[in-house]
């Protein structure tokens, strides 16, 4: 007796699910193995479960590889395809004139850096001589515009610092001056003092004369130098008409 013709849709047993999966899952695993093995194929399989689980087979060794091989054909000539013939021209000779460019302006710089010249005839090194003469002058002038510029920074700086210098210098004087005027008074004062003192030092060594004696005083002897002067200025004051010296 034969199996009956099995209904295709889903199993609402999730126990006799998750059994028919295990079973057809191992089973196509198998087939595409034997497939590959058989019939010398590149076979590649991915199973993914209800619950996100990875299942794959791949008779090379590679997945990725396979999976490339895959886009590239399938996708890569439908793009092509669509693309039409007068676009992909247009684009290939801007990439060979973009190319072009850029390989000559690597060989113009390499030039510039005295690099490959051996191939340039006299012209173009001509040419290479007045671009780096232009490039220096250039860049002198630019230089020269540069130390300009520092040195009239410099100067205003310099004027800026000679004028606070100046406004310093009077500020200082005028201190000076106000002191030296406070103190000029305090010693006209002390001048006057001195010159009175001094006047009247001078009245009183008019008027007392001192004696031209031995100053040392000696008690209970006699001096004979001194007797002597004493003797003769009494004779003198005896005489008529005698006049002092502090009265002359």
């Amino acid at each position: 007796m034969g199996r009956g013709r099995v209904e295709l849709k889903r199993i609402e047993n999730k126990i006799n699910r998750q059994v028919t999966f295990a079973k057809r899952r191992n089973g196509l695993l198998k087939k595409a193995y034997e497939l590959s093995v058989l019939c010398d194929a590149e076979v590649a399989l991915i199973i993914f479960s209800n619950r996100g689980k990875l299942y794959e087979f791949c008779s090379s060794s590679n997945m990725i590889k396979t999976l490339e091989r895959y886009q590239k054909c399938s996708y890569g000539s439908i793009e092509v395809n669509n693309r039409p013939a007068k676009e992909l021209e247009n684009s290939y000779r801007e990439y060979l004139k973009l190319k072009g460019r850029y390989e000559g302006l690597q060989r113009q710089q390499r030039n510039l850096l005295g690099e490959d010249l051996g191939p340039l005839n006299s012209k173009e090194l001509e040419q290479i001589e007045r671009q780096l003469d232009g490039s220096l002058k250039q860049v002198r002038s630019i230089k020269t515009q540069y130390m300009l510029d520092q040195l009239s920074d410099l100067q205003t700086k310099e004027q800026m610092l000679l004028e606070t210098n100046r406004a310093l210098a009077m500020k200082l004087d005028d201190m000076i001056g106000v002191r030296s005027h406070h103190m000029g008074g305090g010693g006209w004062e002390g001048n006057e003092h001195n010159v009175s003192y001094a006047h009247h030092q001078a009245q009183s060594q008019g008027l007392f004369q001192p004696l031209e004696c031995n100053p040392t005083l000696q008690m209970g002897y006699d001096n004979p130098v001194c007797s002597e002067q004493i003797t003769a200025t009494t004779q003198a004051q005896a005489q008529p008409g005698y006049i002092p010296d502090w009265m002359l």
